[in-house]
C-alpha cells in the first residue's frame, strides 16, 4: 500500500508516523484509522526467494516449450504457471498499482456510501474475492483449454498464462477500478459517460447483447452437465438453501464469523455432495431429480430470476462464496494429484490440426481460434461485467482491488491450466472419440475407433474394446461424442485422481465428482451474470430519461423485478434454443460466444485506455493499450471469418445458404438435420449467429472509432471531462489482503473495541 502514500499524506486530516516505515491516516480524529501505509524496504532474502521463483519458472518453461515426447511431464505446467503468477502478482501488478490505481482508502467506496442491504453491501474481503472468482470462472476456463487441446498443449499453456497476466488480470483489475470510483456503474454506462453519446449508446447495445449470449451458454453447459443426472442435481440444488442459511447466520446469528461459518458451510457442502450419490440411488430421488434437458433449463431459468432479485447478502454472495471451496479446494486436490502422479502428455506440442484448420473438435485455424476458444481462461470480457456488476457495490476498500480484480483472474487462470493437462494427458485416440461429433464419430464404439484411427494421431491404434473399457471404468455406458468439454475435463481429473486418492475403484465417483464441480462452478456465473445484466439494463434505459430515469437506482424494486425478467427471457429463449438445436447448441453456440466474449474484453480495454489517458496517464496506456491491441487484431479476425467464410464448418452464413437452399429444393433432410422441422432449426438458428456476429463486430468499430475520437481530443485539450465522482471520507476500516498483516490485525482491534464500547464511550 506504499503506492499511494505520498498522494494520501497530502489530502486527509492527520497522519502519523510509526516505526518510520507504517503510516496511519484518519479522516476522523474521533475514529480509529481507517487505512494504513506500509513503506517497509522489500528484504535481501525476499529478493533471493523471488529471483530463485523467476529461475524456477524460466527452467520450468524452457522445458514445455524445447522438451518433446514422453520427457514432457505435467508438473512443469504446474511450476511454470505458479511460478508466473507470483512474480506477475507481486511486481507487475504492484505496478499498475503504483502507476495508475493509487487506492485510496481514506475515500469510501460505493459499498460504503450507498449500503442499503440489497446490492450495496460492504462485504468481507474474504467472502467478496469468492463472490468474486465464483463469478467470473465460468465455462471458459473448464471448456475452452480442453477444446483447445486438438492445437497442442503449447500455444495453449503459452497464451492462458502470459494472456491471463499481462492482459487478463490488467482487464479485471483495472475495470474494477473505473467503476469504484463512479459509485459502481456498469461497464457500458462508463463507455457512455467517458466516450460520449454515439460510442456510449453501441457500447451498451453491444455489451448487453453480448452478455445474453454469454449466459445462454454458461446455462447451456450447465444443462448438458446435469441432464439426467440426479446426484449433480441434487447436489446443486442444495446449494441454494446451504448459502441462505450463511447468509442469515452471517447477518443475523453471527455477524462477522466469517471462519465460523465457512467451516459449517464446508461441511455442508460435502454433505451434499455426498447425499447426492445415495439419493441418485433411491426410487424417490431418480424420479425427482432425473430431469430433462428442456425441464432442466426451465429450473435455471427460475433460478437466475429468483437470484438476480433477492438481497445479494442472502443467496448470490453466500452461495458464490460457498462454491469457492468446492471449485478451490478441488483445483488444488488435482493440482497435488499431478504433483504425486506426474503424468506425461499425451498431446503433441502443436498438432497437425493447427495448421489446416479441419480439427473435428472445432474448424479455423490456429490463429485466430485457438484464442478464442480458451476465451476465459486468458481473458474473458464477462469479467469485466462483474468488475462493474456486483463486486464494486461489495468492495470495502479501494486497497483490496489488486488482490479481488488481478488475483481472482490468476486462480481462475490456474483453473484453466489444470483442464488443459487434463486434456493433455490423455490418450489422443480417446480424446477424439469423446470430443468429435456423432456425425464423424457414428456414435458407437467400433465406429468411433475407426475413425479416430484415421486422423493420423501419434501412438498405437485404439479398439472398440478399448473405448468400451474406458466408459465402464467411469460408469457409463458410453464416452463416444460426449461433446461440450466438461466430460473430457471429467474423464481426465479421473485419470489423475484415482492413482492418488482411492484407486481404480473409485475411479468412477471422481468422474461423477467432476462432473457435478464442473456444474456447481458455471452455475455461480449464471446468478451473478443476470444480476449484472439486470444492472446493465437499468442503466441503460435511465439514460431515456422521464420516467424511466428511476431505473439509475438498481435498487428499485419494481425497476429490478421488471429488468431481471426481461434480461431471463432473453437468455432463456437462447438457452431453449440451445438445447433442441439439430447442430448441438454447444457447437453452435460456443464459438459466437467466444468471439462475443472476447469482443466485449476489447470493448472493456478501448474504455480502460480511454481513461487511463484522460487521467493524465498517457506514458502509462500502454499497459491496457498492448492487451487491446492483440484482443482487437484476434477477434475481428475470427468475426470476418465467421461472417464471410466460404467454409460451411466456419462461416455461419455459408451454413445458412447451404441449408436454407436445401430446403428450398424440397430436401427433407440435408446435413445434421434429419427432418424438415431440424431444417428449420438450423436456418433459424444460423441467421441469428450471423446476424449477432455482424452486430457485435460493428459494435466494437463504432466503440473504437469514438474511442480514437476522445482520445485526440483529450491530448488537445478539448475533450469529455472524467466522470469519477467526488470521494467521500470513509468511515471504516478493512485490512487489503486474505491474511491481515500485523499493523493491520492491531488497528482492526481498535475498530472492534470501538463497536464493543458502550454508548457514549466511543471517543
Amino acid at each position: 500500500m506504499e503506492t499511494w502514500a505520498c498522494s494520501q499524506a497530502r489530502r486527509v486530516p492527520a497522519v502519523e508516523g510509526h516505526n518510520g516505515h507504517v503510516s496511519y491516516i484518519h479522516a476522523d480524529a474521533e475514529l480509529p484509522p481507517v487505512a494504513v501505509i506500509d513503506r517497509s524496504p522489500i528484504h535481501t532474502r525476499h529478493k533471493i526467494i523471488f529471483g530463485v521463483i523467476a529461475l524456477l519458472g524460466a527452467v520450468a518453461w524452457a522445458v514445455i516449450a524445447f522438451a518433446r515426447g514422453e520427457t514432457v511431464n505435467a508438473v512443469w505446467f504446474v511450476v511454470a504457471a505458479i511460478c508466473t503468477y507470483v512474480i506477475g502478482y507481486r511486481f507487475y501488478a504492484r505496478l499498475i498499482e503504483t502507476k495508475i490505481v493509487q487506492p485510496r482508502d481514506d475515500h469510501a467506496t460505493p459499498a460504503e456510501i450507498f449500503e442499503n442491504g440489497t446490492d450495496y453491501v460492504p462485504t468481507d474481503r474474504r467472502v467478496l474475492f469468492g463472490h468474486h472468482f465464483a463469478a467470473i470462472a465460468g465455462a471458459g476456463p473448464l471448456v475452452g483449454p480442453v477444446l483447445a487441446t486438438q492445437m497442442g498443449y503449447l500455444p495453449s499453456a503459452i497464451w492462458i498464462v502470459i494472456g491471463a497476466v499481462l492482459a487478463g488480470c490488467v482487464q479485471d483489475y483495472l475495470v474494477l477500478w473505473m467503476s469504484t470510483r463512479r459509485r459502481g456503474r456498469t461497464l457500458g454506462q462508463i463507455a457512455r459517460d467517458e466516450l460520449g453519446a454515439t460510442g456510449g449508446a453501441a457500447a451498451l447495445v453491444g455489451v448487453l447483447m453480448i452478455m445474453v449470449i454469454i449466459i445462454a451458454v454458461l446455462a447451456l453447459v450447465v444443462v448438458r452437465a446435469l441432464q439426467q443426472s440426479p446426484w449433480g442435481v441434487f447436489s446443486i440444488a442444495m446449494t441454494i438453501p446451504i448459502a441462505i442459511f450463511m447468509g442469515c447466520y452471517l447477518r443475523f446469528i453471527r455477524p462477522g464469523r466469517i471462519s465460523e461459518v465457512s467451516l459449517i458451510g464446508a461441511v455442508l457442502l460435502l454433505l451434499a455432495v455426498a447425499g447426492g450419490n445415495w439419493v441418485s440411488e433411491t426410487h424417490w430421488g431418480a424420479a425427482w431429480f432425473n430431469l430433462s434437458p428442456v425441464a432442466l433449463s426451465w429450473f435455471v431459468i427460475v433460478y437466475g430470476f429468483v437470484a438476480s432479485v433477492l438481497p445479494v447478502w442472502l443467496l448470490l454472495a453466500p452461495r458464490d462464496y460457498l462454491s469457492t471451496f468446492m471449485k478451490v479446494g478441488t483445483i488444488v486436490l488435482l493440482a497435488i494429484g499431478i504433483l504425486i502422479a506426474h503424468p506425461t502428455m499425451q498431446a503433441p506440442a502443436i498438432s497437425s490440426f493447427a495448421g489446416r484448420g479441419n480439427g473435428p473438435v472445432f474448424a479455423g485455424s490456429l490463429f485466430p481460434f485457438l484464442f478464442i476458444t480458451i476465451a476465459c481462461g486468458a481473458l474473458s470480457g464477462f469479467h469485466a461485467l462483474i468488475s462493474s456488476g456486483t463486486t464494486p457495490k461489495l468492495l470495502e476498500k479501494e486497497s483490496q482491488m489488486r488482490l479481488i480484480g488481478y488475483g481472482g483472474m490468476i486462480t481462475e487462470s490456474f483453473v484453466a491450466v489444470m483442464a488443459l493437462i487434463t486434456a493433455s494427458i490423455l490418450d489422443q485416440h480417446l480424446y477424439f472419440a469423446l470430443n468429435a461429433p456423432a456425425a464423424q464419430t457414428g456414435s458407437t464404439p467400433t465406429t468411433a475407433a475407426h475413425y479416430v484411427n484415421g486422423l493420423g494421431l501419434s501412438g498405437a491404434p485404439v479398439t472398440d474394446e478399448q473405448i468400451r473399457g474406458a466408459a465402464a471404468g467411469v460408469g457409463e455406458r458410453t464416452i463416444v461424442s460426449r461433446t461440450g468439454g466438461a466430460p473430457t475435463l471429467a474423464f481426465g481429473m479421473s485419470q489423475v485422481l484415482h492413482q492418488v486418492f482411492g484407486g481404480a475403484g473409485l475411479k468412477a465417483f471422481w468422474y461423477h465428482f467432476a462432473i457435478m464441480f464442473e456444474a456447481l462452478f458455471i452455475l455461480t456465473t449464471v446468478d451473478a451474470g443476470t444480476r449484472v445484466a439486470r444492472f446493465m439494463l437499468s442503466d441503460g434505459l435511465g439514460n431515456l430519461g422521464a420516467p424511466l430515469a428511476k431505473l439509475r437506482n438498481p435498487s428499485w424494486r419494481p425497476g429490478a423485478w421488471g429488468c431481471s425478467l426481461a434480461v431471463v427471457a432473453a437468455w432463456g429463449s437462447m438457452l431453449l434454443s440451445g438445447v433442441t438445436d439439430p447442430l448441438g447448441g454447444i457447437n453452435s453456440l460456443f464459438p459466437l460466444f467466444g468471439i462475443a466474449n472476447q469482443l466485449l474484453a476489447g470493448i472493456a480495454l478501448t474504455v480502460i485506455t480511454v481513461v487511463v489517458i484522460k487521467k493524465g496517464l498517457l506514458k502509462w496506456a500502454w499497459v491496457p493499450g498492448v492487451p487491446l491491441l492483440w484482443v482487437l487484431t484476434v477477434t475481428l479476425t475470427a468475426s470476418w471469418q465467421k461472417i464471410f467464410s466460404p467454409d460451411p464448418n466456419v462461416g455461419y452464413w455459408t451454413q445458412h445458404f447451404r441449408y436454407a437452399a436445401a430446403k428450398a429444393s424440397g430436401k427433407t433432410a440435408f446435413g445434421s438435420a434429419k427432418t424438415p422441422d431440424q431444417m428449420t432449426d438450423v436456418i433459424r438458428n444460423t441467421f441469428v449467429q450471423g446476424t449477432l456476429s455482424v452486430i457485435f463486430a460493428s459494435a466494437v468499430i463504432i466503440v473504437l472509432v469514438a474511442a480514437i475520437t476522445s482520445v485526440f481530443k483529450t491530448i488537445r485539450g478539448d475533450g469529455l471531462p472524467l466522470t469519477e465522482d467526488d470521494p467521500v471520507p470513509s468511515r471504516m476500516f478493512a485490512p487489503s489482503g486474505i491474511i491481515p498483516t500485523v499493523v493491520e490485525r492491531e488497528v482492526q482491534s481498535q475498530w472492534d473495541a470501538l463497536r464493543l464500547a458502550p454508548l457514549g464511550q466511543s471517543g
